[in-house]
């Protein structure tokens, strides 16, 4: 399992939200993703934090950001993005976990 953490700024809070929650079943029913997670920032409330479960790195470049749906997330949630959101995969330092 990897972690995929995507950090966003973005100029309306509000509607972002709207956009995220309306597309979020693009992302959640993609092949080998295993969970979604947005957080809202309280300190800098147009800041948010994507947190996806991948079974791998190979699933989520291949399963999601080289097909229709990756477009599709991007042309509802992007129009909202201040600048271009900072992606960084993750692995487990728990031992008893295992990744991909």
């Amino acid at each position: 399992m990897v972690l995929e953490v995507a950090l966003i700024d973005v100029t309306d809070p509000k509607a972002f939200e709207a956009a995220y929650l309306s597309a979020r079943e693009v992302l959640i029913s993609t092949p080998g993703c295993l969970s979604v997670r947005m957080t809202h920032g309280i300190e800098t409330p147009d800041r948010f934090v994507l947190m996806v479960e991948w079974e791998s790195v190979a699933a989520h470049e291949e399963n999601f950001r080289g097909t229709e749906r990756f477009a599709q997330w991007r042309g509802t949630v992007g129009p909202f993005f201040g600048n271009p959101p900072r992606v960084e995969h993750f692995d487990d330092v728990d031992p008893e976990r295992t990744s991909n």
